[in-house]
């Protein structure tokens, strides 16, 4: 396992290839990053990376953080990322990455936190079916119906698909493909969509299920 990096979501737009298929992606901006420190198993019991993007003032950061970048002799960032890799790919504290970390047609793993719909109910949240349009039901033709039992067992078990908050969780989707890589402004192009709302953070890595189509 590699490290992986911090992005930020643009949004999406479609690409058309050479024999006119239509093909959309989702645009990240892949923020510049540094590497922090190091976790090995032999002192903390695994081995990990950290990753800091988006360099910010030293008073911009908490007095803890500041102290903390100054001992790393590394300019303070507003991001910090922890990820596990194996102990071949520890990298050196201070070394640069940047979107030339990964290749076109290489599968990844993106991490975000989905769009919040506030309060939802069953039909909206889970896909049920709703009651039944007419004979007998009446107002509450999208409510999610019986949802427990008689006396035995007497209770609603838990986990039980109800109406409640939707979205704002935090979400993996894997093997995602890279379309296409642009260097110059740091851009991955991502086939299909990813979680998160426009300008949300997300984390990308080798995916882990999949090998690359490289």
């Amino acid at each position: 396992m590699r490290t992986g990096l911090i992005a930020e979501k643009i949004g999406m737009m479609q690409i058309f290839e050479e024999n006119g298929t239509q093909i959309p992606v989702t645009v990240l901006k892949v923020e510049p990053c540094t590497v922090i420190a190091q976790r090995k198993e032999s002192v903390d019991g695994y081995n990990a990376v950290q990753i800091g993007a988006r360099a910010v003032p030293a008073n911009k950061v908490s007095k803890p953080l500041r102290g903390y970048f100054a001992q790393k002799e590394i300019e303070p960032c507003k991001l910090l990322k922890e990820f596990r890799v194996d102990e071949a790919n520890l990298l050196a504290v201070g070394e640069k990455l940047d979107v030339n970390h990964f290749t076109a047609n290489q599968f990844v793993d993106v991490t975000g936190v989905s769009i919040g719909k506030g309060f939802a109910g069953a039909m909206k949240r889970h896909h049920f079916g709703g009651l039944r349009a007419s004979h007998g039901v009446s107002v509450s033709h999208r409510s999610h119906g019986s949802t427990g039992q008689r006396q035995d067992p007497g209770k609603v078990f838990k986990n039980k698909k109800m109406a409640g908050h939707m979205g704002a969780r935090r979400v993996t989707k894997l093997n995602l493909s890279i379309h296409s890589i642009d260097s110059e402004r740091g851009l991955l192009f991502i086939k299909g969509s990813v979680p998160g709302a426009k300008k949300g953070l997300l984390y990308i890595r080798d995916a882990i299920k999949k090998q690359s189509a490289i």
